[in-house]
């Protein structure tokens, strides 16, 4: 891959984090963390503050506790969930970067699919097994009760994260401009985002870090794969409470800024890694 000269044109000089990878770890990294010899491990004994640190896992938590009073959440007859309720989680759901302002704009009526949050949220319940649907409402199942009564609650987030990167298409964020890249070598991006973002650093240095150039990608606009890594799979990580972003003004810029990602301290609490590198078989984090 990395004797391809359009390959070699686009990573202008920066050398791949995955390439310092032994080719077993390299290989196991491409496993979901609840398989055999994978080498990706998800932390399942959070603490409730822990819990909490994720935006994700706490809208999950609202959304559960509300699906467990009977009859449930209403749906359409479309399957969505009603007004009524996309309104009543309207002020209480939160999502980094959201803007309620923006979406009142531009939706007189706001439907489950205009706010992101309760949307995502919500599939996101049902590919965990947390909730389902039962005579035109959504509900609890007895999965989610146990998250609920603390019995799961420390495997919350871990059950959330495998279901978001390896269950559902985050295409969608991407505009699917490039299909399910990067999402389809996940395991191998969140590596690299662990040893390449500890300090603040620019998405175009990070997707040529930490994600694998495929010549489709090469023939697209160049800030299209920073597009991709960037609503698919650096500000999921910042709903689950794992990654940061800041922007800053750019000189003589009157509007333009400069997005810059880094991992949290909570990044490493969440994910280890079990891996070794080509070079000196060294055990990385």
């Amino acid at each position: 891959m990395l004797d391809n000269k359009e390959i070699g044109r686009w990573l202008d000089g920066i050398v791949p984090a995955w390439s310092l990878l032994a080719p077993d770890s390299f290989n196991s990294l491409q496993r979901p963390p609840t398989t055999a010899r994978t080498a990706i491990g998800l932390a399942a004994d959070l603490s409730m503050d822990e819990v909490f640190t994720s935006p994700m896992a706490r809208n999950a938590l609202i959304v559960l506790e509300a699906a467990a009073k009977p009859p449930g959440l209403k749906l359409t007859s479309t399957g969505n969930l009603s007004r009524q309720v996309v309104t009543a989680m309207f002020e209480r759901l939160d999502w980094p970067g959201l803007e309620r302002d923006v979406i009142l704009q531009l939706h007189k009526v706001i439907n489950e699919p205009d706010f992101l949050p309760l949307y995502f949220v919500r599939n996101l319940l049902e590919a965990s097994r947390l909730v389902r649907t039962h005579k035109g409402h959504l509900v609890i199942t007895p999965a989610g009760r146990k998250v609920l009564d603390g019995t799961r609650l420390p495997t919350l987030q871990a059950v959330l994260f495998e279901s978001t990167f390896w269950k559902i298409d985050l295409g969608c964020f991407s505009r699917g401009f490039l299909g399910n890249w990067p999402q389809d070598h996940i395991g191998i991006v969140l590596w690299c985002l662990g040893v390449s973002a500890e300090q603040w650093i620019e998405p175009h240095r990070l997707v040529r870090l930490c994600t694998l150039p495929v010549e489709g990608m090469l023939r697209r606009p160049h800030d299209i794969p920073q597009y991709a890594l960037e609503g698919a799979i650096l500000r999921p990580l910042e709903a689950f409470g794992l990654f940061e972003s800041r922007e800053d003004p750019i000189p003589g810029e009157r509007f333009g800024s400069k997005t810059f990602y880094r991992k949290s301290q909570f990044f490493d609490r969440f994910l280890t890694f079990d891996v070794k590198l080509a070079t000196d078989g060294a055990v990385r984090h």
